[in-house]
């Protein structure tokens, strides 16, 4: 008991000590972004048609929409139309393919891939150093067994989000 009593004042004064010191200290949100935003105000972004062979008509809107979401919660660009923006994007949807993978006993196809492909151009009127002209693919299986019209909205929503965030990263986040 003795020994209890002489640890736990200086004890709780170290724990107040260390929970004051964190208080202090700033807190950082890291949110991808590598903006020089006294430099960079304003962004355009285009349309993105589909240019692909086979084509699913509510992937363009739902792409748009993605890539203008995460602009929008992970920056401070402000969205404008036309070419007087500092950053424009602009591009296409080039690829809609499905394809054979895992192959069964019976020589038929288990799974489908489903490929997704954007070429993108960023144009950074600033420093044209940072200018990107590149495309994006990103695809997900799903089982042969399912039509792709039940699985079809949902998979692009997965597609286009890893697909807006590799744009970011190599745009916006610049890496």
């Amino acid at each position: 008991m003795k020994l209890l009593a002489r640890i736990l004042p200086p004890l709780l004064v170290a724990v107040a000590a260390l929970l004051t010191a964190t208080a202090c200290i700033p807190s950082y949100k890291f949110n991808g972004s590598a903006i020089n935003y006294n430099v960079y105000k304003t962004v355009n972004i285009s349309e993105f048609p589909i240019r692909a062979a086979l084509v699913y008509p509510p992937l363009q809107q739902v792409f748009e929409n993605k890539l203008m979401d995460a602009v929008t919660r992970q920056t401070r660009l402000r969205i404008v139309d036309g070419n007087n923006a500092d950053l424009r994007v602009s591009g296409e949807i080039t690829g809609y393919s499905l394809s054979p993978q895992a192959v069964g006993t019976d020589a038929y196809a288990t799974e489908t891939r489903l490929t997704i492909t954007v070429r993108l151009k960023y144009e950074d009127t600033k420093n044209a150093s940072n200018n990107v002209d590149q495309s994006f693919s990103a695809y997900r299986q799903f089982s042969s067994s399912l039509m792709l019209t039940d699985v079809q909205d949902e998979l692009c929503q997965q597609i286009s989000d890893e697909l807006v965030d590799l744009i970011f990263n190599a745009t916006f986040g610049n890496w």
